[in-house]
């Protein structure tokens, strides 16, 4: 029986590249052994190269005349049908994303032992837990923190603050700015004390790892401001978060607006950042958020990023140690301009 390689729009050395190009082992494992063939080794050395025997390496050979590289694929296999047709995975991709209704279900979160009884429920259909989860990692779920949400949450007005964004900030800003470019920024405040944050660490799978944590209570109040667009910020570590607080952080952001230019600032609904005693320079105007919607500040994607990288797992004997721990902290984040970009931008808050 032959093994002859008719083609050669590829030789040795361009079958090898394809190889270390593949991402396929199994493909790649083939185009190895032809290139040995084509190289002169023997039938068998090429074979055993290729981790086949020789009736194997004539298979691919005969499929490689025929179809050239692409014919080095495994072709699909009929094999049993799916136990969950599109119907079934549809409809318990919805049943994820919904969650559970503890009147219904007894739960508050799925397990795979909850879905593995709602599966046989609903479908009829028999599947391990391990089926389960691998299924649903099919469906692109994967097991996440959950954030806070208040219960007041008005999810219509959130949509409708996103959608109507740029007209919102045409009526709050005034006639003096009719003409200059405008900044959106966004601004919040975080506590930072002694009382610190853990976060997740690389570990041995079983095991449980200890980090220090304190119990004291000295803290700092973190003032930020970020402009996605631009990816600068403006900071001040303060002790308490009162009016007099923000305004000094006003005049900061103030003086961090480009010269000529005038900058929307959206922040929350905070007795400090709505008192009668603000007095916001004159390149500043703010605009308030919907009530209880942070997940609509950016700001709290820097929170989460500084405590995960910088400010957990932490021991601070001080409230000076808490303050220089806040500015190395920003300042860090502030020499990573990509890095406040890609975690403060929002779609919906581009005004060109």
């Amino acid at each position: 029986m032959s093994l002859a390689i008719t083609r050669r729009d590829l030789s040795a050395e361009g079958l090898r590249g394809h190889a270390r190009r593949c991402q396929d082992v199994q493909q790649a494992c083939r185009l190895l052994a032809l290139a040995f063939v084509l190289e002169g080794t023997s039938r068998t050395e090429a074979a055993r190269a290729g981790g086949m025997d020789r009736q194997t390496l004539r298979d691919w050979v005969i499929r490689y005349n025929e179809a050239g590289v692409d014919g080095l694929h495994d072709l699909p296999r009929s094999g049993r049908p799916p136990r969950l047709n599109a119907v079934h995975l549809a409809e318990l991709a919805r049943l994820v994303e919904e969650g559970p209704d503890i009147a219904v279900h007894g739960v508050v979160r799925w397990r795979c032992v909850d879905l593995q009884a709602e599966i046989k429920a609903r479908f009829d259909v028999d599947l391990s837990e391990r089926q389960v989860g691998r299924i649903l990692g099919q469906l692109k779920f994967t097991r996440l923190s959950v954030r806070p949400r208040h219960p007041q949450t008005d999810e219509a007005a959130q949509q409708a603050f996103k959608k109507n964004f740029a007209g919102l900030v045409k009526e709050a800003l005034p006639a003096t700015a009719t003409a200059k470019p405008i900044e959106v920024w966004f601004q919040d405040e975080a506590r930072i004390g002694q009382k610190g944050t853990l976060t997740r660490i690389w570990a041995r799978i079983g095991s449980r790892p200890r980090a220090p944590r304190d119990t004291r209570y000295e803290s700092a109040y973190l003032f930020g401001a970020v402009c996605p667009e631009r990816a600068v910020g403006a900071a001040l570590v303060m002790p308490y978060a009162d009016s007099e607080a923000m305004n000094l952080h006003l005049q900061e952001i103030g003086r961090a607006v480009t010269p000529g230019a005038h900058a929307i600032l959206v922040l929350d609904g905070a007795g400090w950042h709505t008192s009668h005693t603000l007095d916001p320079p004159h390149n500043v105007t703010l605009l308030c958020l919907p009530p209880y919607s942070p997940e609509l500040n950016p700001v709290e994607n820097v929170w989460e990023y500084l405590r995960k990288n910088n400010l957990a797992l932490r021991i601070h004997d001080t409230y000076d140690a808490i303050v220089d721990a806040c500015c190395k902290a920003w300042t860090d984040l502030l020499a990573t301009p990509q890095r406040i970009a890609s975690i403060t931008s929002r779609r919906w808050a581009e005004l060109s």
